[in-house]
């Protein structure tokens, strides 16, 4: 039994023997409640499918199965990129996305997923909870009939698979590059041709060659795709995501319809199942590095002069766009003014450490 489920029922056991009204009170505390969750990704994708599974198992385990959430990967329901759409218009009551697929309804919505060169996965986590990120990203959800709260991080990603080398931003002009989010405007500036297409869809794009690169998530996933196969290049950082976090969209009407307590399970069910998602990646991502290397792979390394107009070409596009969105201006300045005084902090804690151990391998 999970630790979930026994918390659960033991506090139900305490209120059950104080009193001879509980049951009956009780009893009509838990409605039954089923709902749909639509998907922007595959089944074959089971750490980020797999986390909206752990989300639904999560709630029904916490409510005595009284509260029913049923996963449907992309495609089953509606597209994947079309998953705000039907939260939106009540087609579904839920689904799991990125924020950053739905730039073209308010750029904003890149900050919930996250922007190239911005917060790594706890930095983001932070942000959101205490930066005042829940607030911005959820003021625009609220215009489109729908609110949300995180519900996974891939943490750093890989830069993707190329199928030529890279040696300088003259590489990348008219390179056809899969690419999600606000990262295919800024890599535009650089004259990369963005391509947003869904998660099932991008290896049969780069096989035939539809696309010349593509970025997903990181190894793990990567391998799954057998990207490999059809581009040689792997390469590092993924900066246009640093930690992408995930999301479980709600048709707002939905959710204001929802008791109280099934809310605040809901709520924690999404951070234990955020957790799950981090925590599985950190252990699958190194071994299928290793594995991606012996079939063939070979990893760059983004040259610095990449990384440096990358950067220009960044802040660039984020005060074009601040200019005349304030919403992103304000998620802009947000994020400005914290990540300023965490990267301070993790010069001096998690980095120093980090470089440390990693000096250090293999003399233990």
């Amino acid at each position: 039994m999970s630790t979930t489920r026994r918390h659960f029922l033991g506090a139900s056991a305490t209120a059950l023997a104080s009193t001879t009204v509980a049951m009956p009170a009780l009893a009509q505390s838990q409605p039954e409640v089923k709902w749909r969750l639509t998907s922007s990704f595959p089944r074959v994708l089971d750490t980020i499918y797999g986390t909206a599974q752990m989300l639904s198992k999560y709630v029904a385990e916490a409510t005595d199965g009284k509260f029913q959430i049923q996963t449907f990967p992309a495609g089953e329901l509606v597209p994947g990129l079309q998953a705000l759409d039907a939260v939106s218009s009540g087609t579904v009551e839920c689904a799991q996305t990125a924020t950053y697929f739905y730039i073209g309804k308010d750029p904003t919505l890149a900050f919930g997923t996250g922007v190239p060169f911005g917060f790594n996965s706890r930095q983001q986590h932070s942000w959101w909870f205490f930066g005042g990120g829940e607030q911005i990203i959820n003021g625009v959800l609220s215009k489109l009939n729908a609110y949300s709260i995180p519900m996974g991080n891939s943490g750093t990603q890989m830069g993707g698979f190329f199928r030529k080398e890279l040696k300088s931003v003259e590489d990348l002009k008219g390179l056809k590059f899969r690419i999600g989010g606000i990262g295919g405007q800024v890599l535009a500036k650089l004259g990369v041709v963005p391509q947003q297409i869904a998660p099932g869809d991008v290896y049969p794009a780069l096989e035939r060659g539809t696309i010349d690169a593509a970025e997903f998530v990181g190894p793990y996933d990567d391998e799954k795709f057998g990207l490999v196969k059809v581009a040689k290049y792997y390469y590092y950082p993924g900066w246009w995501e640093g930690g992408a976090m995930l999301h479980l969209v709600i048709n707002q009407e939905q959710w204001n319809k929802l008791p109280k307590h099934y809310q605040a399970i809901l709520s924690n069910a999404c951070e234990a199942a955020n957790n799950w998602m981090l925590a599985k990646y950190d252990m699958v991502n190194p071994p299928a590095l290793r594995r991606l290397v012996q079939q063939g792979c070979e990893l760059r390394a983004f040259p610095q002069s990449i990384l440096e107009a990358g950067y220009k070409a960044s802040f660039e596009l984020y005060n074009e766009i601040a200019a005349t969105n304030p919403n992103f201006k304000k998620a802009l300045d947000s994020m400005n003014a914290i990540r300023a005084e965490q990267l301070v902090w993790w010069q001096i804690g998690e980095y120093s450490y980090d470089s440390f151990n990693i000096r250090m391998r293999g003399k233990s």
